[in-house]
């Protein structure tokens, strides 16, 4: 039987010095959050990990009085605590996020407590981690203690994000439901850049794709393909809309033929509902989602990512504006890698040509600092409203010709200058 219990009494199960690891994705334990932070007074030295979060303002362990109370040390930084770490009071440590269930288990991160959000249990004491399996998964299996708001709200997944009732060792009763996410219509930048890549994708094609307005874009324009799978880390409202149109039916996948396999969901309460007990869809942590070699075992594998800036080498920074981490490299190196060994796999990366502040995407080089996610030599497709280049086998100028042609054209001239300084007669001889 569940040992349920108030909040308060939960997180008495932590102690100093502790490693907290808090589910994420739109299920964040939000109300352990809150207990926890209510006894920083008597706690020092927590450290809370967490990866993609999506939450309604900033933890409330993250405010400069709790300093020496919880150290947050984040795997993917998200509005909840760019602002903290920002202002020197947590960090990000960088990692792939297919490989983060491995160092929880072999205690290169070691976990002591687990919070976790979970379903109610089903008729043989099943919770499903519902619509955050990701890293929750490894750090349950780890932790010495697993605190578990049992949710009313949240859906019953099916596939390895499950725990039995008898390995919480608290719980807490609360319907609370998830953040809901809903995105509007493609902007025209989005909708010219989801016509590109659209293009590229072939029916057949097993998808990643990930959240917002220019994935979205992209879904609007296959909704004319044929037999497409899904093979994700997030499941959206827009893969919702191809799965109900029989555009996504997975029939040519090798894994998990039939079924869409997802590691988290992001969406609108219409898609909860939809995913709840949906035997047609399958969800696992990111060791078995974002597995390189699982990811190439299906045919025509696409995986489709975004970026904050495109050097003119092909060098994908995405994960930070110059010394400022925005992010983290999440999966894209796990997809984009994988996607790349698949028989007919193809790799995009989709972005607008500039910034909302005007400021281009396109460089002669990388912003002193930023980071490297996607390497020169794994960049396969790269798309911006302006159309779409193709880098692989072409050499350093012949990339850079690609890549100035789909930049913003106010900006093309200042990269040209710089593409002749760089790779002199190699280049101009392409012009």
């Amino acid at each position: 039987m569940m040992n349920y219990v108030s909040a308060d009494e939960a997180v008495k199960l932590v102690r100093s010095g502790d490693t907290i690891c808090c589910q994420g994705s739109t299920s964040v334990p939000r109300i352990l959050q809150e207990a926890l932070t209510r006894r920083a007074g008597e706690l020092r030295d927590v450290t809370i990990v967490s990866g993609f979060n999506v939450s309604e303002g900033p933890a409330p362990f993250c405010k400069p009085e709790y300093k020496d109370s919880f150290i947050v040390n984040s795997i993917f930084i998200c509005g909840d605590q760019r602002a903290y770490v920002d202002a020197g009071y947590g960090s990000i440590t960088p990692c792939f996020l297919g490989e983060v269930p491995y160092m929880f288990r072999s205690r290169q991160i070691p976990i002591d407590v687990a919070f976790i959000n979970c379903s109610l249990p089903d008729e043989n004491g099943y919770c499903s981690f519902g619509i955050g399996g990701d890293i929750s998964v490894a750090a349950t299996e780890c932790a010495r203690v697993v605190i578990a708001q049992v949710n009313k709200s949240i859906p019953h997944l099916y596939g390895g994000c499950l725990i039995h009732e008898s390995k919480i060792s608290a719980a807490v009763l609360c319907d609370a439901p998830p953040v809901a996410m809903q995105f509007g219509e493609p902007t025209p930048v989005e909708a010219a850049i989801g016509k590109y890549v659209a293009s590229e994708i072939p029916d057949g094609a097993t998808l990643q794709i990930g959240v917002g307005g220019i994935p979205n874009a992209i879904l609007n324009g296959i909704k004319d393909h044929r037999h497409l799978g899904l093979h994700t880390e997030a499941m959206t409202d827009g893969v919702i809309r191809l799965i109900k149109e029989g555009v996504i039916d997975n029939s040519l996948k090798k894994v998990k033929p039939g079924i869409s396999v997802a590691s988290l969901a992001l969406g609108s309460k219409e898609m909860y509902d939809f995913i709840d007990h949906n035997k047609s869809m399958e969800f696992y942590d990111v060791a078995y989602t974002n597995n390189p070699f699982i990811i190439a075992q299906n045919p025509r594998a696409c995986a489709i990512n975004s970026a904050l800036e495109v050097d003119l080498t092909g060098q994908i920074c995405a994960d930070s504006i110059g010394e400022h981490i925005y992010s983290g490299v999440g999966g894209q190196h796990d997809f984009m890698y994988g996607c790349s060994l698949s028989d007919g796999g193809k790799t995009f990366i989709a972005l607008p040509s500039r910034t909302s502040k005007g400021r281009g995407k396109i460089v002669p080089t990388l912003t002193p600092g930023a980071g490297v996610v996607t390497t020169r030599f794994q960049t396969q497709y790269v798309a911006t409203e302006y159309g779409i280049a193709y880098l692989r086998n072409k050499n350093l100028p012949q990339r850079a010709k690609a890549l100035i042609a789909i930049a913003h054209p106010d900006d093309r001239e200042a990269l040209e200058r710089a593409a002749c300084e760089r790779f002199g007669y190699g280049f101009l001889r392409l012009k």
